[in-house]
């Protein structure tokens, strides 16, 4: 077992100095916008997952600012505040500038800069080391981002089946998993929710606005507009909520508890969809049985919220159905019961019979888009469910935990990590000791990124990739109301000795033989071959950068339409076999959490709107907009404890671990048994310059991660916090 001391990038291997001025403050002398010779380029924006197609404005070659495309659904021509911010990424000083090598000297560890040549031809060595003597199938790739397609098609003709995006287990993954075991198919990418249309929309846990899924605002706010009754569910006043007919604030960890009940209101006071359930859906007199045991009463004394709350929004719900979408959420990884909270939510849209009809859940497409004809991949001896070791059996990914655990010891299952984009420390939650005996015990590390993440510093190789806005990736095929195709292409050269991914990835495929999978020499060739395929070309695409293709099938269901569900039975399954075959609850059920202890507060955390998570709280146009996340602490708790507001405090989880300081901010806007603090702050990598120890890492309290047994997802929100002096 080899130690990998973690290796602090310092200044050689960045930019010196300090920011420049005018990124900082703006002072800096320039012209008039505009009243240079202006042109643009066609990008998909890259800041989070929900790609929007825009334009990368240059003033003489310069840049200037990204804006969004008129025509892109995902968009609607406006970015969101993170989009508009993508010309940070490009002009970050702290980017990552050339490739590293970990080098020892005298029994010191630091990092030497190398030559593309020599990083690329260790990297070759590591793998084909590995390879030699354990099997391909021994590296494990984790990465984040479409620019992780180009690696996972590198490892998979490399003789690897293993790759895990952290995203799955850390956030959509039970709710896909949810739905399509209730539907057959999951919600995908943007969600595919109708709220433009909608007469009713319950969010549950979900606060758009403060998360800026750019779509997801936009249509929520033409359905404000139109006065939507919309009932939001969460332990905090967020921005939404202020917008609701209905808040109810739930005591942490009992959604379960009021979507049962809800359904116990639909069933007993037959408001639900009898039409709809009757064509569509099985199982619904066991679901019906099921529920009769949780009233509005039962679950008062769980959640906190009245009976006759619960009953009033249940037939709010019902009145306005089937316009009524119960939003399936984004971040869904909650108390270890996270894919039955998901199903519950499904079983909840199809008693309304929201699914494929207009103002609940539309049906999705996408282009037809031919694959690049790569010869077939090598079968892999293993996959990422030898790391599972039979657990989760309905995962349809890697679970990170579980390869993280298959990493660790001399018979480890791993040998070689590849990670892209991902920062495993921060964005993989309860795991940090087993991360570090994870990378000790691996042959092999290497870290493909843009910036000096914390992950970087347990690297063996660290290559430097060039921002979205310097690079072509595989065009957006993403589904949605109408399907279309948009490009990203290049708007300036890379800058410094950064690489686009497909290039890296190219390069080390030559460098282990796999030339046959690598037939082309500019990733532009495989985009233009596939643009031909459908009627266009790559040359159009550069010119308008989005492209509309017709629908092949309706948008919503047609009244008394026959439809075949993707399910066992082809049918919407409210008691589900495939559960039931597998061990576990065929329908929902509620299982109380922990209590607190005496003195601790359930930790919640979310986003703001200025940033993606950690990815771009060091960028230098979103700093500006929000430097630090600060805690909110109910006035009663305040009192309690002789806080207030601006006043800093350390917090001590239910293990111990102390935070670093954070500002306090008292506000009736949360529960007196919780605490809320944005996700992506107190970065310990000091080449990240702006945020390095600036705030709190939550992530760093949530050392009780229980696994949900159906699919892996992690239980981000089953810890506790009190608090210590900030100078404790």
């Amino acid at each position: 077992m080899k130690r990998r001391d973690f290796l602090k990038l310092s200044a050689t291997f960045g930019a010196g100095g300090a920011l420049p001025l005018g990124l900082i403050s703006g002072c800096a002398e320039h012209p008039l916008p505009g009243s240079g010779r202006v042109t643009r380029t066609p990008t998909v924006c890259d800041m989070c997952f929900w790609k929007c197609a825009g334009w990368v404005v240059q003033e003489d070659g310069e840049p200037w600012k990204v804006v969004g495309h008129a025509g892109d659904l995902h968009s609607g021509g406006r970015l969101c505040t993170r989009g508009t911010g993508g010309i940070g990424a490009y002009l970050d000083p702290d980017r990552l500038r050339r490739p590293l090598v970990r080098v020892e000297d005298h029994g010191r560890q630091r990092f030497k800069e190398v030559s593309w040549e020599e990083a690329l031809d260790t990297v070759a060595h590591g793998l084909k080391r590995v390879a030699e003597r354990h099997g391909a199938d021994r590296v494990a790739l984790f990465s984040h981002g479409a620019g992780g397609h180009h690696f996972k098609h590198l490892l998979r003709a490399f003789g690897s089946g293993s790759f895990a995006a952290p995203s799955y287990a850390q956030c959509r993954g039970p709710r896909e998993v949810g739905f399509q075991l209730t539907f057959g198919e999951g919600v995908g990418s943007p969600d595919r929710t109708d709220m433009a249309h909608s007469r009713c929309i319950v969010l549950i846990g979900s606060h758009i606005g403060e998360n800026l899924h750019n779509g997801q605002v936009q249509t929520l706010t033409e359905a404000l507009y139109r006065e939507v009754t919309l009932i939001t569910v969460d332990p905090r006043f967020s921005v939404v909520a202020s917008k609701s007919r209905y808040w109810l604030p739930i005591k942490p960890g009992t959604d379960l508890a009021l979507l049962l009940a809800w359904m116990h209101v639909l069933i007993d006071e037959e408001l639900y969809d009898r039409d709809y359930i009757q064509r569509y859906a099985t199982g619904f007199e066991p679901l019906a049985e099921h529920v009769r045991q949780f009233p509005p009463e039962w679950a008062y004394l769980e959640t906190g919220i009245a009976p006759q709350t619960i009953r009033e929004t249940a037939r709010e719900m019902a009145r306005a159905a089937p316009a009524t979408l119960v939003h399936p959420g984004r971040h869904t990884t909650w108390w270890g019961d996270d894919t039955q909270r998901a199903r519950a939510i499904a079983i909840l849209n199809a008693l309304l019979g929201s699914w494929g009809r207009k103002g609940g859940l539309y049906l999705q497409e996408r282009v037809d888009l031919p694959k690049y004809p790569y010869p077939p991949y090598p079968k892999p001896k293993s996959t990422f469910k030898a790391a599972h070791r039979g657990r989760f059996p309905l995962a349809e990914a890697g679970v990170s935990n579980a390869l993280v655990e298959a990493s660790i010891g001399r018979d480890a299952h791993y040998k070689a990590w590849v990670v892209y984009g991902t920062n495993l420390p921060v964005t993989i939650p309860g795991v940090r000791p087993l991360l570090k005996a994870a990378i000790d015990s691996l042959d092999f590390v290497v870290v493909i990124d843009t910036m000096p993440a914390e992950i970087t510093g347990y690297a063996d190789v660290v290559l430097p990739e060039c921002t979205y806005l310097e690079r072509y990736d595989e065009l957006r095929n993403a589904p949605e109301r109408r399907p279309s195709l948009a490009l990203r292409m290049p708007a300036f050269a890379p800058r410094h000795e950064t690489k686009p991914g497909w290039w890296i990835a190219r390069e080390i495929g030559l460098r282990l033989g796999l030339d046959r999978y690598f037939p082309w020499k500019d990733y532009a060739e495989v985009l233009d071959w596939q643009l031909r395929k459908v009627g266009s070309s790559l040359e159009e695409m550069q010119r308008i950068g989005l492209k509309h293709f017709p629908r092949q099938t309706p948008l919503y269901l047609a009244e008394g339409e026959d439809y075949p569900f993707a399910t066992p039975s082809g049918k919407i399954e409210l008691y589900s076999r495939t559960l039931a075959q597998a061990g576990f609850d065929p329908m929902p059920r509620y299982t109380p959490p922990p209590e607190r202890p005496a003195g601790y507060y359930h930790l919640n955390y979310g986003r703001m709107p200025a940033h993606t998570f950690s990815r771009t709280t060091n960028n230098p146009l979103l700093f500006q907009l929000a430097p630090e996340n600060v805690l909110w602490v109910n006035p009663i708790t305040a009192e309690q404890w002789g806080l207030r507001t601006g006043q800093r405090v350390r917090l001590k989880n239910q293990d111990g671990v102390v935070s670093l300081p954070i500002r306090v901010r008292v506000t009736e806007r949360i529960r007196p048994d919780s605490v809320f603090m944005a996700h992506g702050f107190g970065h310990r990598s000091p080449r990240l310059r702006l945020t390095f120890q600036v705030g709190v890492d939550d992530s760093a309290l949530m050392t009780h991660v229980p696994l949900d047994p159906i699919m892996g997802a992690t239980a981000m929100r089953a810890n506790f916090v009190t608090f210590v002096k900030a100078d404790a």
